[in-house]
């Protein structure tokens, strides 16, 4: 057993090979639910069904996936309702956008409200079952959490602006910086083998949204949906898509903090500050993995 050094925390990645595999392992398993889709959309892309519209085919593959993963203990009960709000917000967003002619589904579909295939759903909601695997797979603390209902009302104002920017304008100006703002003391710690990393919460809510703006166009080249200046042609997905997505990955996170942190807070022993670290996790977090 080697003893942990508190200044690899100071390190927000990891620093050698073995912490490298064992991170990317992690993120792998906690993608589980995302890369199937992402799979299913090429698969059927390049091998269609016969009779069966292609998105039915996609929505009943996710669907059959998620009752898989849940009866599999992958995902807890908790965890599918968070997932499951997450496929109803998403469509909610889809219906607005797409009236408006943001993006659109260029495939026919059975199962669809108005022009948006069910299936599209799916696509908020894996982002939700990613944060929750990743949360549980890196064991995941949270230092420095903003008191009150800042969180809740930021989240509620960045969804709002998703539906109000059509009529009084885009705010995301305004709401990226006060993400930043809020959690400028907002730290994540998780573990590796070598010990615990801390990581501002901002920077890697910045990566996830990163990455899933390179899905999207992983998405949009197999023909999942169509922005309008990709009619003539596949082309790479704006970059201002990828703040769109890092908006909606600070509602997730902040939607799955609380599944996550408050069962814990009404079980724990002591009254424990809820900005900080509680004394017993953080001593179970810097004994290193064997």
């Amino acid at each position: 057993m080697r003893s942990y050094h508190p200044a690899l925390s100071k390190f927000w990645l990891p620093t050698n090979i073995k912490d490298w595999l064992w991170f990317i392992s992690r993120q792998a398993l906690a993608c589980v639910f995302p890369w199937s889709i992402l799979a299913c959309l090429a698969l059927t892309r390049h091998f269609p069904l016969p009779v069966v519209p292609r998105y039915d085919v996609i929505l009943i593959t996710c669907l059959v996936l998620q009752y898989v993963l849940y009866r599999a203990g992958w995902e807890s009960e908790r965890e599918v309702k968070v997932i499951a709000s997450f496929h109803i917000l998403g469509l909610l967003l889809e219906l607005h956008k797409t009236s408006l002619g943001h993006w659109a589904y260029p495939e026919k579909s059975w199962l669809h409200i108005g022009v948006v295939p069910l299936y599209s759903g799916f696509l908020y909601a894996s982002v939700a079952s990613y944060c929750c695997q990743a949360w549980r797979r890196l064991d995941l603390e949270i230092e420095g959490w903003p008191r009150g209902w800042f969180p809740t009302l930021l989240a509620s104002a960045i969804y709002v602006n998703f539906f109000s920017e059509s009529v009084i304008g885009d705010l995301r100006i305004v709401l990226i910086p006060l993400v930043f703002l809020l959690f400028a003391r907002t730290k994540i710690h998780y573990r590796l083998p070598s010990g615990i990393r801390t990581m501002p919460l901002a920077f890697g809510l910045l990566m996830v949204g990163g990455a899933i703006w390179l899905a999207e166009n992983v998405g949009t080249r197999c023909g999942a949906w169509r922005y309008p200046y990709q009619e003539q042609g596949w082309q790479m997905v704006d970059l201002g898509k990828a703040t769109s997505w890092f908006l909606l990955v600070v509602v997730t996170f902040l939607i799955v903090a609380q599944l996550k942190r408050i069962p814990k807070a009404r079980t724990s022993e002591g009254a424990q500050h809820e900005g900080s670290m509680p004394d017993a996790h953080r001593a179970r977090m810097t004994a290193p993995i064997s």
